[in-house]
């Protein structure tokens, strides 16, 4: 029993490793090859990553944590990017834009407008949730179930539109 139960921890310890050890390895070939968007975006990952472990008390984080900082990292170069569009800086903006696709590979692909449509009437109807009050369970037990694969702002109004009909 003790040896089955230290072969499921070695599994998930290494499950849990694996999305922040690929985007490691991933930096050093970027190096390697001299890929100076690939490196650029990735140390940026890998900085903010470092940040969130040693912020405050020193702690692990779970690969949703992992992910949930890529998707920030790539919001913010989608506000840059959008930001020097507008002031007419292209190749600011192009620059913001190739390093948003290097990060994109390393989250999950989110899910359609019409999906998470689909998603929230099955999950309203799950919950039995009938109004305003049940937002907050409905929102948390989409987090839990599709995290990192739907866009929080477009589920907030799917689940509000719902729950007011």
């Amino acid at each position: 029993m003790h040896l089955e139960s230290g072969i499921v921890y070695n599994i998930a310890f290494k499950l849990k490793d694996m999305l922040e050890k690929k985007i490691q390895e991933d930096l050093f070939e970027a190096m390697k090859s001299h890929d100076e968007t690939r490196v650029s975006a990735l140390r940026a990952v890998k900085t903010a990553i470092q940040n969130e472990k040693t912020n405050g008390k020193f702690h692990e984080l779970t690969e949703a944590d992992i992910v949930k900082i890529v998707q920030k990292q790539i919001k913010q170069r989608e506000e840059a990017e959008n930001i020097y569009r507008e002031a007419g800086r292209e190749e600011l903006a192009n620059k913001e834009q190739n390093e948003r696709l290097v990060l994109e590979i390393y989250v999950p692909k989110m899910l359609a407008e019409s999906e998470v449509k689909k998603i929230v009437e099955q999950l309203v109807v799950e919950l039995n949730a009938t109004s305003m009050k049940d937002m907050g369970r409905v929102m948390a037990e989409l987090n839990k179930r599709y995290t990192g694969s739907i866009d929080g702002k477009i589920a907030s109004t799917l689940v509000k539109n719902k729950l007011m009909s």
